[in-house]
């Protein structure tokens, strides 16, 4: 187990949560919101965790998992697991300690006014359900009260929401990439966001369960404003086209699922890219994406050469028949010359030189 340098004296808890300029006074209150976010090897890691968990958690606990739009049955794998019960979040309901709420498929898991929202938004980072939305509504929804774990997974979704967790006073940990089947998204989200704690997938239950009802700081950093504007913007779907606009700047790059103009978001965290309909991409997610855009252009202009050599030699046969020597011959030499293109696109499918 790894802890962050500068804890609280008794506490155990980082020193991030000291007052300090710019900081608010609020009740106390207790961490009562865990948010965990996993991808590829993250199903082992979540029922590592839920068997550690107490079965008096007094925590709500929500959990992404990238399934897309698959049918899914975390919540009787997690619920067998360990103590707590375990369902598919539904919309509107009431965030209750002790139980499990995992997002269902195709949509984003949120937080919002102590209810479990989920909304078929536009997907982030080429996922919904996506990690960043959670993190992110919790950070703004409940502050300091929100513990955000982030597990083992490819590329970056989630650093960026867990980074807005700590920008609002939350506590973070990182399953240890070491520790982690694909180390990939722990590893980036620690990059941008120093985690108050690093541990292996099989002591991060336990964790949560000594920081769950702990109280949270007299003091804690307001969300920043862009944060809080953003994610307005995502839970009210008529604001999202102008929402970029307000806290961002246009770029030169485009959206790889609309095609949009992408606009750089103003923050200081990870870089980030949103367009106009709403869907959000990191450097990693959006490098990725466009790699898939890349890829299906390139096979659908290899499947237009192989069919205009085709056709090609179609129309030199027949000018052959006719006897028209030189048209037969010029046909031929168009359908070398595409299937000449065509081994080049092959080669750069293969990733070869």
């Amino acid at each position: 187990m790894t802890q962050r340098d500068g804890p609280i004296a008794g506490t155990g808890l980082a020193g991030h949560e000291h007052g300090g300029k710019g900081h608010v006074l609020e009740p106390r209150k207790s961490r009562d919101t865990i948010v965990v976010g996993t991808s590829s090897g993250g199903v082992d890691a979540l029922c590592a965790i839920a068997k550690r968990l107490p079965a008096n958690l007094p925590a709500a606990v929500l959990v992404v998992l990238h399934i897309g739009s698959n049918d899914s049955i975390l919540p009787s794998m997690l619920q067998k697991a360990g103590p707590l019960r375990a369902d598919h979040a539904r919309d509107g309901e009431p965030l209750e300690p002790g139980r499990i709420y995992v997002a269902p498929p195709d949509r984003h898991l949120v937080v919002t006014d102590g209810v479990a929202k989920t909304v078929r938004g536009p997907k982030e980072n080429f996922a919904r359900p996506a990690i960043d939305p959670l993190f992110r509504s919790a950070a703004v929804a409940r502050g300091a009260r929100v513990i955000a774990a982030i597990l083992t997974g490819q590329l970056d979704d989630g650093t960026a929401g867990f980074a807005a967790v700590r920008a609002c006073g939350g506590l973070t940990i990182a399953q240890d990439p070491a520790d982690a089947f694909a180390p990939e998204m722990p590893r980036n989200a620690m990059r941008y966001t120093p985690p108050d704690y690093i541990l292996a997938a099989n002591e991060i239950g336990a964790m949560l369960g000594a920081l769950a009802g702990s109280p949270v700081p007299e003091s804690v950093p307001p969300c920043p404003a862009g944060l809080v504007a953003e994610n307005h913007a995502i839970l009210a779907p008529e604001s999202i086209e102008k929402m970029p606009e307000k806290v961002a700047q246009p770029s030169s790059l485009t959206c790889p699922e609309c095609g949009g103009t992408l606009w750089r978001m103003d923050e200081a965290g990870p870089p980030r890219y949103r367009c106009h309909t709403g869907h959000a991409f990191s450097l990693e997610s959006l490098g990725a994406a466009t790699d898939q855009v890349v890829e299906g252009a390139i096979s659908e202009a290899l499947r237009a050469l192989h069919e205009k050599s085709a056709q090609s030699k179609l129309r030199a046969a027949y000018h052959s028949r006719l006897g028209e020597t030189v048209d037969a011959e010029r046909r031929l030499s168009e359908a070398r010359r595409a299937e000449a293109s065509a081994r080049a696109l092959e080669k750069l499918l293969r990733g070869e030189e």
